[in-house]
């Protein structure tokens, strides 16, 4: 995490060419290091003992993310849903709530009505959200009052940052912030899973719980739950599974979609969760190419795929639906 810091300290003062030479240098070699665990781990489709599969009997779900990290992006989001709507696909889109740009409260309530799903993604994208535990519960306080204020039950740390355990200082009924594998990653520590995964709150002493706390969480359980009564003991864990856009088209510089699809047929046999994450910031509408975008048809065209190849065998929810089918099949 010391490296982690510094970086995160240099990086507004070092330009985006040379950051993203860097990357791909080492991108390359990692590539074949870990050719036996990316961009498919096998060990990860192990179906989990308690597994009760997905909504009738649908073989694999299929869900959607974006996270908006610009003003560029924020600008670009409406041609991006388009594309989606067209296609009869909905996602859920993670805004960073003190970012560069501003959401509204009507834009938060377009975009539910529109049968989207809003997400918090962290408070800044600075990569400091878990420098120190201070620091994280100061910003948790801030980031739990836009959960409410936005209706949300989802969170994804930005950068893909991770401590798993802290988390459960946020009033969420899931979090995204983890993957199966994905070793291009600052911290590349992979969940090993395609499928949902329990993150159990510890209590050394449940009796400690104030009243308040205990209702507070509780009311969480029960937002996602369709009101039944949960423990309240933790949430769910939603990785993505497919490599994200930047990822493949900007750091290693793919010229298609391949990966995608080729992944996404391997999970389809091992009856896991199809997640993908996007940016709009980094998707080019306009046919300008360059080396900070990429074509906006290779997004496109995958789910065009997807519908075609797979019409009738996969679940396709927002994480919210997902969380709230997950904690419904167990007494969790």
């Amino acid at each position: 995490m010391l490296q982690l810091k510094l970086y995160y300290h240099a990086k507004p003062y070092l330009p985006w060419r040379f950051r993203m030479a860097t990357r791909r240098f080492f991108a390359k070699r990692k590539r074949i290091r870990y050719s036996g665990s990316w961009p498919i781990d096998p060990p990860s489709g192990a179906v989990p003992d308690d597994w009760r599969g997905w909504p009738n009997g649908a073989d694999f779900a299929f869900v959607l993310s974006h996270d908006v990290e610009t003003q560029i992006g924020y600008n670009k989001l409406d041609e991006l849903l388009e594309v989606e709507k067209q296609l009869g696909f909905r996602s859920v889109i993670n805004f960073i709530p003190e970012g560069e740009y501003s959401v509204s409260e009507r834009r938060i309530q377009e975009l539910i009505e529109r049968g989207f799903e809003v997400g918090v993604h962290g408070l800044y994208h600075d990569g400091k959200l878990y420098n120190n535990r201070a620091t994280f519960e100061s910003r948790a306080k801030r980031i739990n009052r836009y959960l409410k204020q936005w209706g949300a039950t989802g969170f994804r740390s930005p950068l893909m940052h991770h401590r798993l355990d802290w988390l459960h200082s946020l009033d969420i009924a899931y979090d995204s912030s983890t993957f199966d594998t994905d070793p291009f990653e600052p911290q590349p520590d992979g969940l090993g899973t395609i499928f949902p995964l329990w993150v159990e709150r510890k209590i050394a002493n449940p009796e400690s719980l104030t009243a308040n706390q205990e209702n507070q969480i509780s009311d969480r359980r029960s937002a996602i739950s369709g009101g039944k009564s949960k423990k309240p003991n933790g949430y769910v864990e939603l990785p993505y599974t497919l490599p994200q856009d930047s990822t493949l088209f900007l750091l290693l510089r793919e010229s298609s979609n391949a990966i995608w699809k080729e992944k996404t047929a391997w999970i389809a046999r091992q009856g896991g969760m199809v997640f993908l994450n996007t940016h709009p910031d980094y998707m080019d509408f306009k046919g300008n190419g360059n080396a900070s975008s990429f074509p906006i048809s290779y997004y496109a065209d995958f789910l065009q795929h997807v519908k075609e190849s797979y019409g009738g065998q996969y679940w396709h929810a927002t994480p919210d639906r997902v969380a709230s089918y997950f904690v419904g099949c167990g007494d969790r």
